[in-house]
């Protein structure tokens, strides 16, 4: 099946920290619905906006989250969540500005972890309204819950003869 594009635009934020070793550091702070053509977006495209409360924000609107109809239990987990996430996978650029650039916004929590055990720079921020509005049904439609079964246990004792049975001095069931 092919994927949902949901055009989105990711928000990083530059803030204080308290550390000898660095004065700031930078993470995301929204992932926002997007407006418009998904196809039309130019993942190239930033611009920087008033910093209020923070040292520095930057915005790149150019942005997509796929859904994949094989993601639906990260979805749904992420769903059922006390708090829904949507997570974003960032990298250091050299010589740019701003110096951070989002690569892959994701819903799914499978996903995520993938790519946090692949060594990569995740982190998540609420998840925006709008998003979960088209998250939801998806979700409705793509995940089916896997049907739990009972597992049979090995039950070593299955086919002995029960102790009310055994003949008198057959207690060990050895025979002698």
């Amino acid at each position: 099946m092919r994927a949902t594009r949901i055009p989105v635009a990711v928000e990083f934020e530059r803030v204080a920290v308290a550390s000898r070793w660095a004065d700031s550091r930078w993470q995301p702070s929204r992932v926002t619905l997007v407006p418009g053509d998904e196809c039309a977006a130019d993942e190239t495209a930033v611009e920087r906006l008033d910093a209020s409360g923070v040292l520095e924000r930057w915005r790149f609107p150019g942005h997509a989250t796929e859904m994949h109809p094989t993601e639906g239990e990260g979805y749904w987990l992420n769903l059922n969540s006390p708090d829904p996430r949507a997570f974003v996978m960032w990298r250091a650029r050299e010589g740019g500005e701003p110096p951070v650039v989002p690569v892959v916004v994701t819903l799914s929590y499978n996903q995520a972890a993938r790519m946090m055990d692949g060594g990569e720079q995740v982190d998540s921020v609420p998840l925006d309204p709008p998003i979960r509005a088209l998250l939801e049904p998806y979700v409705a439609e793509h995940y089916k819950p896997e049907v739990r079964r009972k597992h049979k246990r090995n039950d070593p004792f299955a086919d002995a003869e029960p102790a009310s049975r055994r003949e008198p001095g057959r207690g060990d069931g050895s025979g002698g």
